[in-house]
């Protein structure tokens, strides 16, 4: 059975990864023309494409969490929102370390743990709401295959 929509809510929870995206933006700023004096590894995208990717994904990233806000399940939701705001801390200063200090072995890492810590998120808001961890899935892939693009460009600038 599905409760109304609380359209509020439902705006806020998705705002919120939005203005993470926005302020990471900000923390690294010239992301495009820093990714175009990379190498570029093979299946490497335009570099349009990154901010439609990230947008979609905030945005099911924050319907995922008004899902799980909006659940009964009380102490298991307090713990995957937490899970949730950590993964959203960690992901404001993967383009910070990759774009802005060039740490592209430290990022390599950072994005090792944040797709650890998106994993874990999935786990927890699938045992609460199905349709809230599925929601997360195409952030895993996406993540997986940043992870990619970051090895890749970490090897070429050693």
């Amino acid at each position: 059975m599905y409760k109304k929509i609380e359209w509020k809510k439902l705006i806020i929870s998705i705002a919120i990864p939005l203005g993470i995206g926005i302020l990471s933006s900000l923390l690294a700023p010239n992301i495009p023309e820093t990714y175009a004096t990379l190498y570029k590894p093979p299946l490497a995208p335009q570099a349009w494409l990154f901010p439609v990717v990230w947008t979609i994904l905030y945005v099911l990233m924050g319907v995922a969490s008004y899902l799980i806000y909006q659940s009964p399940a009380g102490e298991e939701r307090k713990i995957a929102l937490f899970s949730y705001g950590l993964q959203l801390l960690v992901n404001l200063f993967w383009p910070v370390l990759f774009f802005r200090l060039e740490a592209y072995v430290t990022a390599f890492f950072w994005l090792a743990l944040l797709w650890y810590l998106v994993f874990i998120t999935f786990q927890k808001f699938t045992k609460i709401n199905v349709v809230a961890g599925n929601l997360l899935i195409p952030y895993l892939v996406w993540l997986t295959y940043a992870g990619y693009l970051n090895l890749v460009i970490a090897i070429a600038e050693l």
